[in-house]
C-alpha cells in the first residue's frame, strides 16, 4: 500500500486544535467568581460542545484505521483513549463548576482551567501521533477521505463528554447516537448555548425571481439603480 505523501489529516487536526485553544481562551476569559457561578454560560457551553463533538468524531473516524492498520496501533489507540478520557473528565468538571455543583466549591475557575490546559495540551499530543502515524500509513485518497469525515462527523456527535461511555467499536457507535439523542434533548431542556453548522449563504434571486417575488432588489453601487 502506498504511503500518504498530502499533510492533509495533520493540516485538519491541526486547524481544529488551533480552533478549540481559542475557544479556550474565550471560555477562560469569561470565568464566573465564585458568587457569580453562572456567568460566562454562552463561551463556555460552545468550548465544551465543540471539544465534546471533536472527541467524540476521532474515537469515531481516526481510531478504526488507526487499530486496524497502522503498527502497533492498539498501543497508540489504548494511549490515546487514557488521555482523551482524562480531558472529558476534567470537562464534566467544567460544566459542573459552570452551573454550580456543591460538589465544586472547593476549587476555583484558574484551578480548573489549568486543569483543562494541560489535559488538553496531553490530549492534542497524542491526537498528533495518530495523525501523523496515518498519515505515514495511509494512501492520500483514504487520508483526505478521513480529513473529510472528521469534520462531517463533528456535526452529529454528542455535545457533551462522556468519559465512561464506551468509545470504540460497534457499542462505542450505539453509544454515540444515543448520546447524541440525549445530549440534544438535555442542552433544549437547559437552554444551553451550543453552536451548530455555519448554513451556506443563500443565493441573491435574479430578475426573473425578483419579478415573480414582487421584491426588486438594486445594486446601490450601479449608476443606473435609481
Amino acid at each position: 500500500m502506498p504511503m500518504g505523501t498530502t499533510d492533509v489529516l495533520h493540516d485538519a487536526i491541526q486547524h481544529t486544535q488551533g480552533r478549540l485553544r481559542g475557544r479556550l481562551a474565550d471560555a477562560r476569559s469569561m470565568g464566573a467568581a465564585r458568587d457569580r457561578p453562572r456567568d460566562g454560560h454562552e463561551r463556555i457551553d460552545a468550548f465544551l460542545a465543540i471539544t465534546s463533538r471533536h472527541l467524540h468524531a476521532v474515537d469515531a473516524v481516526l481510531l478504526p484505521p488507526t487499530r486496524r492498520q497502522v503498527v502497533d496501533g492498539g498501543s497508540l489507540v489504548h494511549d490515546y483513549l487514557r488521555s482523551s478520557k482524562a480531558l472529558e473528565v476534567v470537562l464534566v468538571h467544567v460544566k459542573a463548576h459552570e452551573y454550580g455543583s456543591v460538589y465544586e466549591r472547593p476549587y476555583g475557575w484558574t484551578d480548573v482551567w489549568a486543569d483543562v490546559a494541560t489535559a488538553m495540551a496531553d490530549q492534542h499530543r497524542h491526537e498528533q501521533v495518530l495523525g501523523s502515524r496515518l498519515t505515514a500509513t495511509l494512501p492520500d485518497d483514504d487520508l483526505d477521505a478521513l480529513a473529510h469525515r472528521l469534520v462531517d462527523v463533528e456535526l452529529t456527535a454528542p455535545s457533551r463528554p462522556h468519559p465512561y461511555t464506551p468509545h470504540t467499536g460497534a457499542l462505542g457507535a450505539v453509544a454515540r447516537r444515543v448520546m447524541h439523542a440525549v445530549d440534544g434533548f438535555w442542552d433544549a431542556a437547559e437552554g444551553r448555548m451550543v453552536p451548530g453548522p455555519v448554513p451556506e449563504p443563500k443565493k441573491r434571486p435574479g430578475r426573473m425571481g425578483q419579478y415573480l417575488l414582487a421584491d426588486p432588489r438594486f445594486d446601490e453601487e450601479a449608476p443606473d439603480s435609481r
